[in-house]
């Protein structure tokens, strides 16, 4: 038995797949790389394969967790390059690590989750910097959406560590190709896997009335709650939709 634990990324194309759909999508390409996956018991054996936290319809990322168990010992190397031949545009694995049998799920593990967050908007710089202050201050923000017809009432606030503003462009035409270069103030260097042709187009053709705001969020994201950062939006002031949302990080405990 091995345990491989796989550094992922999803990106502009394949950002709208469902939590659930992910996982299929995993087996699938598993199952056509013909890696030796082991099973759960039980009368419906599944693949054991653990994600460590759902990443929101509509969100990139390039820093997902999951964890595959073998019942047969590959090298790490070896898996990567024979699931890489069967992905498609959208998805990418950056880095197999094998990792202890016994160790504690990846779910209990998680405790935050980074974002960068872009959102256009007439505020000013100084104004947007004020609002984050603020909220960081604030000792409870009591917040409510709604989940099919029940409401869901909690505190907003415990779920925010740290917010920052990144950068702030009152011409955002020349962020824009700089995103999609992957080189601006804030964005690793492959962050033009994730961003993608139609993260372009929202940037140059349709932030040009106003100004680009990039903030970075820290936010709690474990078994108790976790926090979302187009709420994170709204509780700032924000009247518009993030134009993209992209999780850099997933951080563990210090048991992991």
């Amino acid at each position: 038995m091995q345990r491989l634990r796989v550094r992922f990324g999803r990106g502009e194309e394949v950002k709208f797949i469902a939590h659930l759909d992910i996982v299929r999508f995993w087996e699938r390409a598993f199952r056509r790389a013909e890696i030796p996956l082991a099973y759960s018991q039980g009368f419906t054996p599944h693949p054991r394969i653990s994600l460590a936290a759902p990443l929101p319809v509509g969100v990139t990322s390039e820093f997902e967790l999951m964890d595959v168990w073998l019942k047969q010992w590959m090298p790490p190397k070896s898996f990567l390059m024979k699931v890489a031949q069967q992905l498609p545009r959208g998805f990418e694995i950056f880095d197999v690590l094998e990792v202890g049998l016994h160790l504690p799920s990846l779910q209990s593990a998680v405790i935050f989750a980074e974002y960068h967050v872009g959102i256009k908007t007439e505020k000013k710089e100084r104004e947007i910097q004020d609002s984050l202050d603020s909220l960081l201050h604030a000792k409870q923000l009591p917040w409510q959406h709604y989940r099919g017809k029940e409401v869901h009432r909690y505190d907003l606030r415990a779920l925010i560590d740290n917010l920052w503003l990144i950068s702030y462009h009152s011409d955002p035409e020349p962020f824009a190709s700089r995103v999609v270069a992957g080189e601006a103030n804030g964005f690793p260097k492959n962050s033009q896997n994730f961003l993608g042709e139609k993260q372009s187009h929202l940037v140059s053709g349709e932030l040009h009335e106003k100004p680009l705001c990039v903030l970075g969020m820290k936010l709690r994201c474990d078994t108790t709650g976790s926090g979302r950062p187009e709420q994170v939006i709204s509780a700032l002031s924000f009247p518009d939709y993030p134009e993209f949302m992209h999780r850099t990080r997933l951080m563990l405990n210090n048991n992991e």
